[in-house]
This record gives structure tokens, sequence and C-alpha cells, in this order.
């Protein structure tokens, strides 16, 4: 039994239907989904802490209201980005309407990460929604609670004909990805993304993929270590360091790293305590996995700073959740007796507390792979030249961040390296300006979204050409017997020009 074709064949329907096209419609998606996250914002916080024991700032910052942004943008611009762009004519075509129209590509698939569980499954699902598409959304299992209010609780707030939640893990995805789409957006693992691509090629279907790599973070000698290290600190250990764009390794002077430690361990301990693993602030790591793997890095090179990690660290999220069992709370004398929401104690991932590595080399596995954790490698180098030479030899990152005083160096590692994104003088940003597109390249990814580009990520700009039924006179130059002249005059009639002279 296939267990999605039925849900594949209803979605298919619906857009042949044609009733995603309306603008009205979109509109209607997009407030449907703004209203599942006012109205369920308490849910998904206790869910994402759950998850991920990500702080009510964390949860808001980085997942709800980045997501409530998204939603807000596409509905202001949307009549404006479904109108038809109109494009310069050449001067066999002055007479004719020439003009870009942008169309849904009709059954897409968006298969979504753990590690932001809701900002990246929203966040796209806004583009597919607002471009007309009949939308298949795949959360992560792994981030359970919040796979269970999206299947759950989502489906009520948006038009069940057009849109569907699949559940499952790596064997159900297989499944799903045999069967033909439109067009898949997958966000995760380089790995992964290479199966998600090879199954699409299958069906030769377009896919944007949003990849990680290690994103380097050059420190200049000409810097404030204070400064650098309070934003360095923030940006890498945010979410746990459980983050695709977040700073991987630091590539500085030895003069640089003898003055950034310092700074470093202030940081940290103002922003997590003496003790961050009872920090509210510092998130958990996701899995008993990633916890083993991340424990085996911390061999690499030297511990500077950190280093400590718990195993066994439990925690129990807020209550008054949709999600627990309930239990009849004691009767106390002059009380009545209340219902009393309880969310079962949850074995929660290891704690692995903020930490620097020094003296790493380039062979170690922490220098190999992304780290997805708050370990953070600082490697020497003797100049510039050798950072931007040792960047450049590598993978094009997602992101890559240079911090100095001088624009002159950041500009210049700006120029001289390739990466996804760039950020001068401060972590992920970028991210936040939903003018700027987000993606990767090379082996971070291809493709990009955010903003109007998500609008253009989920459509088909469809080229067309509206001519006249007359003027055959004129136009019968291009028809045999050719001549050297009506060769002529139809090149220079095919010449693109910014006149906007009649064709003769």
């Amino acid at each position: 039994m296939d267990p999605f074709a039925d849900t594949l064949q209803r979605l298919r329907e619906a857009f042949d239907s044609g009733c995603t096209r309306p603008a009205e419609f979109r509109a209607a998606q997009l407030k449907g989904l703004s209203r599942f996250l006012q109205e369920n914002k308490q849910l998904l916080q206790e869910a994402l802490a759950q998850d991920l024991h990500k702080s009510a700032f964390e949860s808001e910052v980085s997942e709800i209201s980045i997501s409530q942004n998204e939603i807000n943008s596409a509905l202001r611009n949307l009549r404006a980005w479904m109108k038809d762009e109109k494009v310069p004519r050449n001067l066999a075509t002055q007479l004719d309407s020439a003009f870009i129209r942008k169309e849904p590509f009709g059954l897409v698939l968006v298969i979504a990460p753990w590690n932001y569980p809701l900002n990246l499954s929203l966040e796209p699902l806004v583009g597919a929604l607002a471009a007309g598409n009949c939308v298949v959304l795949k959360p992560s299992e792994v981030s359970k609670s919040t796979e269970k209010v999206l299947a759950e609780v989502l489906p009520r707030y948006l038009d069940q004909s057009c849109f569907a939640v699949v559940l499952g893990g790596p064997q159900e995805t297989g499944q799903l990805l045999e069967h033909k789409f439109d067009y898949i957006f997958f966000t995760g693992s380089p790995r992964v993304g290479k199966i998600v691509m090879a199954a699409a090629a299958k069906h030769l279907t377009p896919v944007t993929l949003e990849l990680g790599g290690k994103n380097p973070c050059y420190v200049d000698d000409n810097c404030d270590p204070q400064t650098v290290a309070n934003r360095v600190a923030f940006f890498r250990y945010f979410n746990s360091g459980q983050t695709c764009v977040a700073p991987d390794y630091i590539l500085c002077s030895p003069e640089t790293q003898a003055r950034l430690l310092p700074a470093l361990q202030s940081a940290i301990t103002r922003f997590y305590g003496e003790d961050p693993q009872s920090s509210p602030d510092l998130g958990r790591i996701i899995s008993e996995k990633n916890f083993q793997r991340l424990r085996g890095l911390l061999s690499c090179g030297h511990v500077a700073i950190g280093g400590q990690t718990d195993e066994s660290d439990r925690y129990i999220a807020r209550p008054e959740h949709p999600l627990r069992c309930e239990q009849s709370s004691p009767s106390l004398p002059g009380r009545t007796a209340q219902r009393v929401m309880l969310l079962p104690s949850r074995l929660g991932p290891g704690t692995s507390a903020p930490t620097v590595l020094v003296g790493v080399q380039e062979t170690e596995p922490v220098m190999q792979e992304e780290i997805f954790g708050p370990i953070l490698p600082i490697m020497n180098v003797r100049s510039l030249d050798e950072a931007v030479e040792f960047i450049r030899h590598r993978e094009k990152p997602l992101a890559l961040y240079a911090f100095s005083n001088s624009s002159q160096v950041v500009k210049r590692v700006l120029a001289q390296t390739s990466s996804g994104g760039f950020c001068g003088n401060d972590g992920f940003m970028h991210m936040t300006v939903a003018s700027l597109p987000f993606g990767g390249v090379g082996a971070s990814g291809m493709g990009s979204y955010h903003g109007k580009f998500s609008f253009d990520t989920f459509s088909h700009h469809r080229a067309c050409l509206l001519r006249r039924p007359g003027l055959e006179k004129v136009y019968a130059l291009r028809y045999p017997p050719h001549t050297p002249r009506n060769l002529r005059v139809l090149l220079a009639a095919m010449e693109t020009r910014s006149c906007s002279c009649a064709l003769l």
C-alpha cells in the first residue's frame, strides 16, 4: 500500500481545478498561517522548549516573529509580486506585448529540518502558498513536539484540499520522494541533500537545497576583542550552536587569539553564568546521537574554555500545554480541586557547555565536518592572505564573517572569497533582511528564498509574447525565399534596443 498516493492525488486535483490561483485565495491561506502563529504562540513555545530547550526569547526571535514577518511581507506585496512583469522589446516586437508571468509550479514538497523546526517549515511554506501552489509539508521527526503541533494544529488553519502534512522518518521520506512533485524545497545536511537531488532527478523535478557547511570567521588584529567576542559568542552558542549559519571556526593570528580568549570567557560567563547548564538561555543538544558526536569532537586540539558535558541532563517544559496529559491536583483546604495540565517529564538531550578549542589542526574532525553544536575552534593564521587562501581552498560555505576595524580588510575578504551570504562585523544578521536572498552556493546549497525571493523560488517565470494577428506584409520578410537584404533587416530588428520607435 502506498501511504501517500491518495493525499497527493487529492492535492493534484485541487491544483488542477485552479482554486489556488486567485490572489484572494492565496491571501486567505497566508492569513490562516498568521492566525496559527498568533493563536498558538504558547503552544509553539512549549513545543520548542520540549524539543530544544529554547527560551522564550530564542523562540520568539528566531522562530515565531521571523515567520510572522515573512507572512506580513507576503500579504503586503502579494498583488505586486503576482503582476505580469513587462520587459524590454526588440525592434521586431515593438507593437507586441512582452512580459513574464509568475505561475505556480503545482504540487510542491517542503522538507524541513529539526534545528529551527517552526521557522524552517513556515518560511518556505509562505513562499509556496503565496505563489499559488498546493503544498506537502514534511516536518522533521527528530523535533517531535513541534512536528506534532504542525501535523495536528496547522492544517486547521489552511484549506486541507490544497495542503497536507506528512509524517515519518527516513524510510517514509524515501517513499515520498519516489512520487513526482513539481518542485522540492529541502533544508538539511549535504549528505541527505544529495539523496533528495538524486530522487528529484528521476522526475526532472527542480529543487532548492538549503544545506550547510563550515562557516569561517576571520578576526583581524585591528579589532576590539571584547566586541568581537560578544558577537561571535552570541551567534555561535545561539540555539546551542545548532544553526547552519553559525560561525563554525575562527581564523586569527596567535596574538589576536591571546586577546580574544579572555574576552570570550567574559562573554560566555555574562551570557550563561558560572554554570551554563543551569542557564535558561542555553539550549540542549537535540539527540543522543548528536550529543555523542559532539563529545567526540572535544578531543580535537585543546579545550581552552568550557568542555563540560552532561549526558543525563533532563528538564521539564513549562505547564499548560495541550500536548500533555491531564491530572487532578489534590484538593487543598478551602479550595476546590483544579485541573492542572502537566507535561510528562522528558529525557532531555544532553548539555554541552559553550566551548572554545585552540591548537586544532586542519585534518582533525572538528575542522572537517560541520560542528552543529556549542563548540568553537580557533585556528591560527599568519596573515589575511593566509586566511583568504585557507577559505578559498575549502568548499564554499553557507555564510562567511569578517571582523575588523578596517573596512578595507572586511571588503577584501568579501571580494576574494565566495559564500552563500556574508556579514561584516557581526553574526548572521544578514538573514533578518528580507530584501536579501538567503541560500548557499556549491556544496552549501542551491537556490534562495526569503521575502520576494521565496515567491520567485516557487513560481515558474513564464515568457510571454502576444502578437497582433495583422501586419502580415511586415512579418513576411521572415519567409523564404530568403535574401541578403531581408537577413540584414531581420538581424537589426531582433537586436534589443532602448529606443521606442515603431517597426518600419
